[in-house]
Protein backbone atom coordinates (compact mmCIF):
# COMPACT_ATOMS: atom_id res chain seq x y z
CA UNK A 1 0.00 0.00 0.00
CA UNK A 2 1.52 3.23 -1.00
CA UNK A 3 0.01 6.13 1.88
CA UNK A 4 1.16 8.86 -1.09
CA UNK A 5 -1.80 7.51 -3.14
CA UNK A 6 -4.06 8.44 -0.10
CA UNK A 7 -3.04 12.12 1.01
CA UNK A 8 -5.58 14.69 -0.31
CA UNK A 9 -6.34 18.45 0.25
CA UNK A 10 -9.20 19.83 2.33
CA UNK A 11 -10.68 21.20 -0.84
CA UNK A 12 -10.52 17.71 -1.97
CA UNK A 13 -12.90 16.50 0.79
CA UNK A 14 -14.89 19.51 0.46
CA UNK A 15 -15.91 19.02 -3.33
CA UNK A 16 -15.88 15.05 -3.06
CA UNK A 17 -16.92 14.36 0.28
CA UNK A 18 -19.29 11.60 -1.21
CA UNK A 19 -16.52 10.20 -3.21
CA UNK A 20 -14.25 9.90 -0.37
CA UNK A 21 -16.55 7.99 1.39
CA UNK A 22 -17.15 5.46 -0.95
CA UNK A 23 -13.51 5.14 -1.86
CA UNK A 24 -12.59 4.80 2.38
CA UNK A 25 -14.78 2.10 2.74
CA UNK A 26 -14.90 0.42 -0.67
CA UNK A 27 -10.71 0.17 0.05
CA UNK A 28 -10.59 0.22 3.53
CA UNK A 29 -7.85 2.24 3.11
CA UNK A 30 -7.29 5.66 5.23
CA UNK A 31 -7.29 8.85 3.63
CA UNK A 32 -5.00 11.76 4.57
CA UNK A 33 -6.39 15.10 4.39
CA UNK A 34 -3.81 18.06 4.22
CA UNK A 35 -4.51 21.91 4.97
CA UNK A 36 -1.85 23.82 3.68
CA UNK A 37 0.06 21.35 2.69
CA UNK A 38 0.43 20.19 6.07
CA UNK A 39 -1.38 16.77 7.59
CA UNK A 40 -4.31 17.81 9.70
CA UNK A 41 -6.33 14.68 9.49
CA UNK A 42 -6.95 11.16 8.42
CA UNK A 43 -10.45 9.62 7.55
CA UNK A 44 -10.97 6.01 7.92
CA UNK A 45 -13.78 3.57 7.56
CA UNK A 46 -15.30 2.31 10.98
CA UNK A 47 -14.73 -1.32 10.59
CA UNK A 48 -10.86 -0.87 10.24
CA UNK A 49 -11.14 2.20 12.79
CA UNK A 50 -12.87 -0.38 15.39
CA UNK A 51 -10.33 -3.48 14.22
CA UNK A 52 -7.44 -1.15 15.02
CA UNK A 53 -8.55 -0.66 18.22
CA UNK A 54 -9.33 -3.92 19.27
CA UNK A 55 -5.57 -4.76 18.14
CA UNK A 56 -4.30 -1.80 20.33
CA UNK A 57 -6.08 -3.03 23.00
CA UNK A 58 -4.73 -6.31 22.82
CA UNK A 59 -1.08 -5.27 22.63
CA UNK A 60 -1.78 -3.12 26.12
CA UNK A 61 -2.97 -6.68 27.65
CA UNK A 62 -0.18 -8.39 26.17
CA UNK A 63 2.31 -5.56 28.00
CA UNK A 64 0.94 -5.63 30.95
CA UNK A 65 1.08 -9.61 30.94
CA UNK A 66 4.91 -8.98 30.04
CA UNK A 67 5.45 -6.61 32.93
CA UNK A 68 3.59 -9.33 35.13
CA UNK A 69 5.75 -12.00 33.88
CA UNK A 70 8.84 -9.75 34.27
CA UNK A 71 7.93 -9.14 37.85
CA UNK A 72 6.51 -12.39 38.85
CA UNK A 73 3.06 -12.08 39.38
CA UNK A 74 2.12 -15.58 38.20
CA UNK A 75 -0.38 -18.00 39.38
CA UNK A 76 -0.58 -21.59 38.78
CA UNK A 77 -3.36 -23.15 36.25
CA UNK A 78 -4.99 -24.43 39.58
CA UNK A 79 -5.16 -20.80 40.98
CA UNK A 80 -6.77 -19.66 38.04
CA UNK A 81 -9.61 -21.78 37.81
CA UNK A 82 -10.03 -21.60 41.43
CA UNK A 83 -10.32 -17.68 41.29
CA UNK A 84 -12.57 -18.26 37.99
CA UNK A 85 -14.74 -20.45 39.66
CA UNK A 86 -15.17 -17.61 42.63
CA UNK A 87 -16.22 -14.89 40.25
CA UNK A 88 -18.76 -16.91 39.06
CA UNK A 89 -20.44 -18.03 41.78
Amino acid sequence: MQIINDIRPITYLKNRASDVLKQINETRRPMIITQNGEPKAVLQDPKSYQDMKNAITMLKLLSFAEQDIRNGNLLDEEDVFASVDELLK
